[in-house]
């Protein structure tokens, strides 16, 4: 079944009060000797993200109906757009639990909060990390390293053959 994606015409959670909460994938044991050791125990763990909407009446009302039918009342996964240090993206989210409101704002806002469980804790993939750090996508760094390479063991051996003689 496909995931119930958020309404494009529903606003973005507000910047106030949000926030995440990650999940640790370590392990940590305490030695007698009062170092510890520590390793990674998951390679994936979820999120949770504190949000908060401000929205009109129209906006309200579609917002509890997607809850509802699009999400079973909370308990299926959905796609919502996350803001995170990597930008605005979609990711596979579900409501911990129902959320709180609507409570009337302004005299014609409703304001809900929520937490999110998101699926997977958003960070940056392992190639896109490595292009940033080489300043240059994955294959030009890898091509470069190569260079680099055979540039050295090429003047190496020049260098061992002429001391050899």
């Amino acid at each position: 079944m496909a995931l119930a994606e958020y309404p494009a015409t529903l606003p973005l959670p507000l910047q106030e009060g949000y926030g995440f909460k990650h999940t640790s994938p370590l392990m940590r044991t305490d030695m007698d000797s009062g170092r510890a050791r520590q390793r990674q125990r998951f390679t994936s763990t979820p999120s949770m993200v504190t949000v908060a909407w401000l929205m009109t009446e129209p906006e309200a009302a579609l917002f509890e109906g997607w809850y509802r039918f699009g999400l079973t009342d909370g308990a299926d996964w959905g796609l919502l757009p996350i803001r995170t240090p990597q930008g605005i993206r979609q990711y596979r989210a579900r409501f911990t639990d129902i959320y709180d409101g609507p409570t009337l704002t302004g005299g014609k806002y409703w304001r809900y909060s929520a937490e999110l469980e998101v699926f997977e804790r958003p960070t940056l993939t392992e190639t896109e990390t490595i292009e940033i750090i080489a300043g240059g996508d994955f294959i030009t760094a890898v091509e470069r390293l190569e260079d680099v390479s055979r540039l050295y063991y090429t003047r190496y051996w020049e260098q061992g053959a002429a001391d050899d003689q």
